[in-house]
């Protein structure tokens, strides 16, 4: 079986202990900015609760159609039989 070895191991025996440390740092302050995974927007499953935003890409006419027959319960199967 075989020994794990780190990256900061083989840093910290090829440098000195001043410069494996400056060596360290920067390599952690670039993998900070890059900001591996997490949530993103965009990105995943909305949170809970969160809730979730509709858009009718209709005309005014339709709009105005489909708030009129919510308005006064129409059924729509009974219009569209024919």
């Amino acid at each position: 079986m075989r020994n794990k070895v780190s990256t900061e191991d083989l840093i910290k025996k090829r440098f000195s202990e001043e410069k494996a440390q400056e060596i360290i740092s920067q390599a952690d302050k670039e993998i900070n900015e890059i900001k591996w995974g997490g949530r993103r927007a965009g990105a995943g499953r909305k949170p809970k609760g969160e809730v979730l935003q509709f858009t009718r890409r209709l005309t005014e006419k339709e709009n105005k159609f489909i708030d009129y027959a919510r308005a006064h319960n129409i059924n729509y199967d009974d219009l569209m039989q024919g």
